[in-house]
């Protein structure tokens, strides 16, 4: 296969069953997406709430918006045809990250509201810049290209994120910073995603995706190893007398 151009699926060529399971996965990569996406709201009923952003930061809404539009463009039919999937879920996501920023900006302190609304003018601007030297530059194959390297490096920083969070589990030998439903929908998203990109041939999917599923597997082992010393700690006195 040429890496430079991912294969793209041939609806005539292909069987009705490999185009089902094809749709049926991206399909529920999206459901586990949106999943992942509502999970902010109980931090930001607690900003709106007490109208005040304490001591929350908004980068990883800021750049989970600039992931979101980045892939959101690659699935477009002016980049690519046939993961309009891809499109969906990412226009989704890009809406809820620019909901929970802008939330953020109405209850920070001017500081942070200067700060915050800053990088989320960046973030457009980035993104414009990208959607015009993409459509200006290359043709739509080397567009392809061009943005399937840039979605490719955004998602696996999105999905190494996660290592920070397994490191501080490996440490405390806790898992209370690791909420299991989240783990799970995040590796049920990467493992649909990666199968939807499978099927396309296109790698530009798979890879990232493939990626999101070995951390999502390596998530949920720590937590069936730490689960149960997380529970004992929970049973122990509050207070403990040291001689």
């Amino acid at each position: 296969m040429d890496w430079g151009a991912p294969a793209l699926m041939s609806h005539a060529g292909d069987s009705p069953f490999r185009d089902l399971c094809c749709y049926g996965a991206g399909i529920a990569g999206n459901i586990f997406a949106f999943v992942l996406f509502i999970s902010p709201l109980p931090t930001f009923r607690r900003i709106v709430r007490n109208g005040s952003t304490e001591r929350f930061s908004a980068m990883p809404y800021i750049y989970s918006l600039l992931n979101c539009l980045i892939c959101m463009w690659y699935g477009l039919p002016f980049v690519s045809y046939g993961v309009v999937l891809v499109a969906t879920v990412n226009s989704i996501g890009a809406a809820f990250q620019l909901a929970y920023t802008a939330v953020f900006i109405a209850f920070a302190d001017a500081k942070q509201r200067l700060k915050v609304s800053g990088l989320l003018a960046g973030v457009f601007l980035v993104f414009g810049l990208i959607v015009v030297v993409s459509l200006e530059l290359f043709d739509h194959k080397t567009r392809q290209t061009f943005v399937g390297y840039l979605s490719v490096a955004s998602l696996i920083f999105m999905f190494a994120s996660p290592l920070s969070i397994i490191n501080l589990v490996i440490r405390t030998k806790s898992v209370e910073y690791m909420p299991f439903y989240l783990s799970l929908s995040m590796f049920l998203m990467s493992v649909s995603f990666f199968a939807y990109g499978v099927l396309l041939h296109d790698f530009f999917i798979y890879i990232p995706n493939g990626i999101g599923t070995i951390l999502g597997i390596i998530q949920l082992l720590l937590y069936a190893y730490f689960r149960k010393g997380s529970r004992e700690e929970a049973r122990r006195p509050l207070l403990v007398t040291q001689a």
